[in-house]
């Protein structure tokens, strides 16, 4: 196919990009934010000889991007790093492998089969909140990492494992940091071994390492652990790789949506009584179950807006096989499109008032495009766990506010930080207090 241009994208000139990509390794967030702002929902950044960056924040790119012509997009060069820490899991694999890693976990995460974890959901987060003293102040983005982590280990795996929540986090911290950083190296490769040898970094993944061996090894089972060594169908590296990135991105996305779920709460009282209230009324002082979540539509709301708001995903990347023309904006082929949820999430067109906290825009009928909103990605590769992520965060979010409140230490900002996820900058300070 013949190789097309930038043509009149909006964007800073190669002097200028080298600006704008330093201010991208301090703070993505932010410069994706300052982006749009200046040049609008179509950007173009160029980066090295002859290729650029296209930050796209449209429905109708992503719909073209993610769905109608997503053959011609293959994970990003972005992701490498990433790969080379995590393994070959559903996250970050292509092609083949990722085809064949869809088709053996896919059918655990079936809804079918989803509500059937609701006991092992709401049990966990029982547990989790009965050790909450009152009255005590506490942070609350890693009790909710302790307590996500756990209903993973226990629910997919077999494996009891809020002991390991301390550990686990910091690691994370610092593999995401590390694979951020490595993004942005000239030359970064997808060997394992260079990450191992950086100070901190190799650390972090060692531990990650042997948490993993622990579950595969000392787990009674699990559906999903148990599926995953059937059949013979993945290599011990294989089901290392999936095993991790299903361990970490099925707490990691969850934890910090619900973080920022009672961060918003706790600013916004009026959406906590009816929040509080509807629990109320559907549950009727008992814990939660699988089929109160269709009667929970504003708790389900609430969720969606904080989603909207933080989306755990907060950029999806794409690299361009062949040029094309996406939705009137034409790419050259090698192109890296970025299709950011956190900006599409605030197109003013779309969403007015996008930095409000506004979960009646999830009540009823929804008019806007498919595709403006995507807390899970879309396309064949939307997030597999998405329906168990939702159950999850429905339930444990009931269970929470039936007992309890969570309240914001005055005068404390909440940052965010965007790395592979979009999470609380550091320690969310909260005072619990039963109702």
């Amino acid at each position: 196919m013949a190789l097309v241009t930038g043509g009149s994208v909006a964007g800073p000139g190669a002097v200028e990009a080298a600006r704008w990509w330093m201010r991208m390794m301090r703070d993505p967030l932010a410069t994706y934010g300052a982006l749009g702002r200046r040049y609008g929902d179509t950007v173009r950044v160029p980066f090295g000889v002859g290729r650029a960056l296209y930050v796209l924040s449209r429905p109708e790119h992503a719909e073209h991007v993610l769905v109608a012509n997503q053959d011609n997009y293959v994970k990003a060069f972005t992701y490498r790093p990433l790969r080379a820490v995590i393994g070959e899991g559903l996250l970050t694999s292509e092609g083949d492998t990722w085809r064949r890693h869809r088709r053996v976990v896919g059918p655990v995460f079936a809804q079918r089969h989803v509500v059937g974890f609701a006991p092992q959901i709401v049990e966990t987060a029982v547990a989790a909140v009965e050790r909450w003293p009152d009255g005590v102040m506490l942070d609350a983005a890693g009790e909710l990492r302790r307590l996500t982590l756990d209903v993973v280990g226990r629910a997919l795996f077999g494996s009891e494992l809020a002991g390991e929540a301390g550990r686990t986090g910091r690691s994370l911290e610092t593999l995401q940091r590390g694979a951020v950083i490595g993004t942005f190296l000239p030359g970064a490769t997808a060997k394992r071994g260079l990450y191992q040898r950086v100070p901190g970094l190799g650390g972090a993944i060692g531990q990650l390492d042997g948490l993993v061996q622990r579950v595969i090894r000392g787990s009674s089972g699990g559906e999903l652990l148990n599926l995953l060594r059937e059949g013979g169908e993945f290599s011990d590296a294989e089901l290392r790789d999936e095993v991790l990135t299903l361990l970490l991105a099925g707490h990691e996305t969850t934890a910090a949506s619900l973080a920022w779920t009672f961060v918003l709460l706790s600013r916004y009282p009026a959406a906590r009584e009816r929040l509080e209230g509807e629990v109320d009324e559907v549950l009727g002082g008992r814990d939660p179950r699988a089929d109160d979540v269709d009667r929970l539509p504003w708790t389900r709301a609430v969720l969606s807006e904080a989603m909207r708001i933080y989306p755990p995903a907060w950029t999806i990347e794409r690299d361009a096989v062949d040029g094309d023309d996406i939705a009137g904006v034409r790419v050259p082929a090698g192109s890296t499109i970025a299709v950011p949820p956190y900006l599409l999430h605030r197109n003013t067109d779309i969403w007015p008032n996008p930095e409000g906290f506004q979960p009646e825009r999830f009540m009823g009928e929804q008019q806007r495009h498919r595709y403006a909103y995507l807390p899970f990605g879309g396309g064949r590769r939307i997030c597999v766990g998405a329906g168990f992520a939702m159950l999850e965060a429905i339930l444990v979010l009931a269970t929470v506010s039936r007992t309890h409140r969570l309240d914001l230490a005055p005068g404390v900002p909440v940052r965010g930080r965007a790395e592979i996820t979009l999470r609380p900058a550091g320690p969310v300070p909260m005072r619990v207090s039963r109702r």
